[in-house]
């Protein structure tokens, strides 16, 4: 192979992997705008709120996200995109409670702080040449860390709990963000057939989705302003 051809394909390569990341990052904006429209909607009316918030259902709809995500794995391509939106429209009315516990302006100031974090973490994750991997496992046993310490503190209900539980959700979704970044960019170049690069692209907007979500709502307990 001549260096004309290498840097033709080189060349297909790379755009290849820049329309797939666009893909990823598209299906994860529109599950955010989703989630973002569900949570507005719920919170504003009572009928559903009520409906929800309060009564057993609430756990459901806090759980059912656990499912989807277990099951989307296991599903086909045109499956897992159905899972996808539902999932999100779930996390929306599971989200949708902190309309009525902060004020709009700061729950819009705090998003536009979480997408520069978040972006500035994928960008360095896209570029870096560095291998992130050993940091994307020691954030993984981090996010098990505050995972128990988050049920533990339904039952202690400590503010002081909350604030360390929350100062390091931001450490650890942010250099999250960053490895997953790594780590989709990394998958593409295995080389796979059309549809294992769909479902790729899928499963990567899910681990995007799920760090901005859980980055937003840690930054929210740190800098939201109550009602």
């Amino acid at each position: 192979m001549n260096t004309s051809t290498r840097t033709v394909d080189q060349a297909a390569l790379d755009e290849g992997l820049r329309s797939h990341m666009l893909k990823v990052f598209n299906y994860m904006a529109s599950g955010l705008a989703l989630s973002g429209a569900v949570a507005a909607f719920t919170a504003n009316t009572p009928a559903v709120y009520n409906a929800v918030f309060g009564t057993p259902l609430q756990w459901v709809v806090m759980l059912a996200p656990l499912g989807l995500l277990f099951a989307m794995s296991r599903t086909s391509v045109s499956t897992t995109k159905v899972l996808y939106w539902v999932m999100v429209a779930t996390f929306g009315v599971s989200i949708s409670y902190i309309f009525h516990v902060y004020t709009a302006e700061s729950v819009v100031r705090v998003f536009f702080i979480t997408s520069a974090t978040f972006g500035a973490a994928s960008l360095y994750g896209y570029t870096t040449k560095k291998d992130l991997t050993g940091m994307g496992t020691f954030m993984m046993m981090g996010l098990i860390g505050i995972i128990i310490a988050s049920v533990v503190n339904i039952f202690l209900g400590s503010s002081a709990l909350q604030f360390v539980v929350s100062i390091l959700g931001v450490i650890i979704f942010t250099g999250l963000t960053a490895f997953d970044t790594q780590r989709i960019k990394s998958e593409y170049y295995h080389g796979h057939d059309a549809e294992v690069l769909e479902k790729g692209a899928i499963m990567g907007a899910v681990s995007m989705y799920l760090n901005f979500l859980n980055l937003f709502m840690m930054l929210l307990s740190l800098l939201g302003n109550r009602e």
